[in-house]
């Protein structure tokens, strides 16, 4: 680990996280889709807020393994997947050979994509704008390769706030010792929650302090959507009791917003 180098920063810190994340990323359920109840909810999502593709160039940022990027060419778009992440590009690809699909992969970092100004007719992202550094800086980037009329939708929530479920959790650790079940090692959590305490979103994110940004931004029609209980009741049922309980009860949401014409 290079955290002792004055040239690590925390964007590196980031990449080499879930860089180290992508052998298992598909293996967590709220990551790769586990049930075609989950699957519909997310087309659905993407539908009622993009529309149909019709061979419209779409920019997956922070692709990943390719998730999000899959359920955008299921539903018609011309998807391009961006990742500053190797590994989870290499994972990304392979994905994509199996499944017998044309979309594109890009090294590329989401803050500062380089792709050409006005070229795409929409952007979709899941669990980025938690991780920015400068989000007001990535808005007005992602306004910038946005075509007139485009549309970028967000997928993310407001995980810094408390739930009752989590004060349930805590209780059960405090009277039986036992931490509840985690996707991640110890030592992984730890270097999430450091990075976490870094990032523009430090604390909580409320659904609010992203549209500002946005507006800041230029985006206009901006919408805030929280009816995904669909997507999260499909999860929470792959999920142990109390993470699945948790899922529900989150402040989760996707937000639209509209670069003007």
């Amino acid at each position: 680990m290079n955290s002792m180098n004055s040239n690590y920063s925390i964007r590196d810190e980031i990449r080499d996280f879930w860089s180290e994340r992508a052998a298992t990323f598909d293996e967590s359920v709220g990551h790769e889709i586990f049930s075609e109840e989950e699957r519909r909810g997310w087309q659905r999502l993407i539908r009622k807020h993009l529309g149909d593709g019709h061979g419209k160039a779409a920019l997956d940022l922070a692709c990943g393994t390719a998730v999000i990027s899959h359920l955008m060419n299921d539903v018609g778009f011309k998807v391009t997947g961006l990742d500053w992440s190797d590994a989870m590009l290499a994972q990304a690809r392979a994905k994509a050979k199996k499944r017998g699909t044309d979309i594109r992969f890009i090294s590329g970092d989401a803050e500062n994509t380089m792709e050409p100004k006005d070229s795409y007719d929409a952007i979709t992202n899941r669990h980025l704008v938690w991780t920015l550094v400068d989000p007001a800086s990535a808005f007005r980037e992602w306004y910038s390769v946005l075509k007139p009329g485009g549309k970028v939708l967000i997928v993310d929530g407001n995980m810094g706030k408390e739930t009752w479920v989590k004060g349930l959790q805590k209780l059960w650790t405090k009277l039986t010792g036992k931490e509840p079940a985690s996707h991640m090692k110890p030592e992984m959590m730890a270097r999430h929650q450091s990075i976490r305490s870094r990032v523009h979103f430090s604390d909580k994110m409320p659904a609010e302090a992203v549209v500002e940004l946005l507006r800041q931004a230029g985006f206009t029609d901006i919408v805030v959507d929280r009816k995904l209980s669909d997507i999260h009741w499909a999860q929470a049922r792959k999920m142990p009791f109390l993470r699945g309980l948790e899922r529900m009860v989150q402040d989760r949401f996707a937000i639209c917003a509209t670069k003007p014409t």
